[in-house]
């Protein structure tokens, strides 16, 4: 046996695999089983098994939140129906007068909750670039109390120090919050370089399957888990046990995703960035990447997105019909490759003017590099180009 697993340390990949408990305690079913109910039955006044109503706690659910805690080396985690829920309940942590720093290249959702939903409320935010530095302490107020990045950051792949912008913070006695939702915790676990809260859209890369929706938060702060705890049951954004059970079966394969679409990406940003036809390409993994370095040196991969602009606008629509292996479609993180045009889908609300500083152009494209046969995506591509 192991000498880490003597230790009850198991490695990534094995954690994915089994999950926290590994089976089920109550039939030893390997499958961890759907507990599909409501409520719970009572042996009598004030007798509980430990579970009293879904809303409030599922056995499914817990095993999934478990799970994620552990593959991000969390003491605590959570599951929502969505990734914009879990950011909802985040930003529920703050009160009005709160002032937090954003990423300014983020997912559209994101971008709506702090301007559209929670500014009326009076919980102020600032876009920054975050992954200047100076910038990040030039905007830092009285009254800020956090920093929300995004790294990789959605479409345009910036990278943020995650371990240099925690110091600030903590000078600064402020939380970070970090998007890992594009690398996840196989390829990087923002909580061992500072951060107080990790965030993911479960929708996406741990899913794996573009078959259903969720969210995670994970934390190793016991305030803030009780807090979200809270929030999570009062507003009642809970992760279905089904969902669950759907999010425990496609982490169980996180990790060999991960690295064929890595190795896909890699492959495809190369044949991207010598086509005639594209502009330029920004994915993490490439060398010239602004991003590269830092990725080296926080992260262990640099995952599988990737967005190019193309020199012509009117190839845009024409990608889009022509792709065949490759699907038009919103989402990213699945098995299968998935192409979005951001300019009219995932940034569609974020005004013009941000959008075109940012890079978000009309000649922009995300690519979503899934599990196929790489000839069969280049291929696809260049057909598509040509």
């Amino acid at each position: 046996m192991c000498g880490e697993c003597e230790k009850n340390v198991l490695r990534f990949e094995t954690t994915a695999v089994h999950g926290d408990k590994g089976f089920d305690p109550l039939t030893g079913s390997i499958s961890f089983p759907i507990y599909q109910t409501a409520t719970f039955k009572h042996g009598g006044l004030n007798e509980s098994t430990g579970y009293d109503y879904s809303r409030l706690q599922n056995p499914t659910r817990e095993e999934v939140e478990s799970t994620v805690a552990k593959l991000e080396g969390a003491k605590w985690g959570i599951g929502f129906s969505t990734g914009v829920a879990a950011i909802t309940a985040i930003i529920n942590l703050f009160k009005a007068g709160d002032h937090i720093i954003v990423s300014d290249d983020l997912y559209g959702g994101t971008f709506r909750l702090f301007r559209d939903i929670y500014e009326p409320f009076g919980i102020q935010h600032t876009f920054v670039d975050t992954t200047d530095l100076k910038d990040v302490i030039n905007n830092i107020k009285e009254n800020t109390k956090a920093i929300f990045i995004e790294t990789p950051s959605n479409p345009m792949m910036k990278v943020a120090d995650i371990k240099a912008i925690v110091e600030i913070a903590k000078e600064k006695g402020l939380k970070v919050i970090v998007d890992n939702t594009f690398l996840t915790p196989y390829f990087q676990k923002p909580l061992s370089l500072g951060a107080d809260i990790v965030v993911h859209s479960g929708t996406k890369f741990l899913g794996g399957h573009n078959d259903t929706l969720a969210g995670f938060i994970a934390t190793n702060d016991e305030e803030i888990d009780e807090k979200l705890r809270f929030y999570h049951k009062s507003t009642g954004a809970t992760l279905s046990p089904f969902d669950s059970w759907l999010l425990l079966r496609g982490i169980k394969t996180l990790h060999i995703r991960m690295e064929k679409s890595q190795e896909n990406a890699i492959k495809i940003a190369e044949f991207l960035k010598k086509h005639p036809k594209i502009e330029e390409v920004f994915y993490v993994g490439l060398p010239e990447s602004k991003g590269y370095e830092i990725s080296k040196k926080q992260a262990t991969g640099f995952g599988a997105m990737i967005s190019f602009k193309v020199k012509n606008v009117e190839d845009v629509a024409k990608v889009l019909k022509k792709v065949k292996v490759i699907t038009f479609a919103e989402s990213l993180g699945g098995v299968e490759s998935l192409i979005t045009y951001p300019q009219t889908q995932t940034h569609a609300e974020v005004p013009d003017e941000i959008k075109e500083k940012l890079g978000v152009t009309k000649t922009l494209l995300r690519l979503s590099v899934g599990i196929e046969n790489v000839n069969d995506l280049i291929e696809d591509l260049e057909y598509a180009l040509g």
